[in-house]
């Protein structure tokens, strides 16, 4: 393992289920108990109108985003309830990856890269801060990378190319690690070594 990891100065993390636990499918669920729309319907609707990508690149404001999601699945509820319903997939920090965060910054120059919104980051930040008293995601790393303050999202090439420019980075020097294989790919593509976190955890998978 450690022979794997002798060329790489720098390690850039993807944020849900790699540093906090998430599952879309609660997301999905509160939307579909708010809507009275079965699930496939509510995917679908989201798919149709792109809310993810759109929110996630930072086209919409957060009032913008409210709004058409009350608008799209017909829904007569509160600001609030949607934000609850949307922030339903956001779980929490196992203890474990904040230690070893704060262990690699002695030796690793950390970032963090992800395909998140305004919404979902003040909730993160929020348990991050009642689970750990680290007060913010930035509080541990040397910089993050939201997709929608960049105006970019995951896989795409010009993300990944954009953070190694900002940071002065060299992809050869570089780790990602992310638990969507797309994104994984999108980085090897840059030539970014990268590791899939699916069956183990991140802790499991680095020095």
């Amino acid at each position: 393992m450690e022979n794997e990891f002798q060329k790489i100065k720098n390690i850039i993390f993807d944020l849900g289920n790699v540093i906090i636990n998430i599952d879309f499918a609660l997301t999905d669920a509160a939307f579909s108990k708010l809507s009275s729309k079965d699930l496939n319907e509510v995917k679908l609707i989201f798919e149709k109108e792109q809310i993810w990508d759109k929110y996630e690149k930072g086209f919409l404001s957060d009032q913008e985003f409210i709004d058409l999601l009350r608008k799209s699945l017909e829904i007569n509820v509160s600001d609030q309830e949607i934000i609850n319903a949307w922030n339903a997939l956001l779980l929490d920090f196992p203890i474990k990856r904040i230690e070893k965060i704060k262990e690699l910054s002695l030796n690793y120059r950390l970032f963090i890269l992800s395909n998140t919104s305004a919404i979902h980051i003040r909730k993160v930040n929020e348990i991050l801060k009642d689970q750990t008293a680290v007060g913010d995601l930035k509080d541990l790393v040397e910089k993050v990378y939201y997709s929608y303050e960049i105006g970019m999202r995951k896989p795409s090439a010009e993300i990944y190319e954009f953070v190694l420019k900002d940071s002065f980075l060299l992809a050869e020097e570089t780790l990602f690690l992310d638990d969507n294989w797309d994104n994984i790919i999108g980085a090897r593509a840059v030539g970014i070594k990268s590791l899939h976190v699916f069956e183990k955890d991140m802790c499991e998978m680095l020095p």
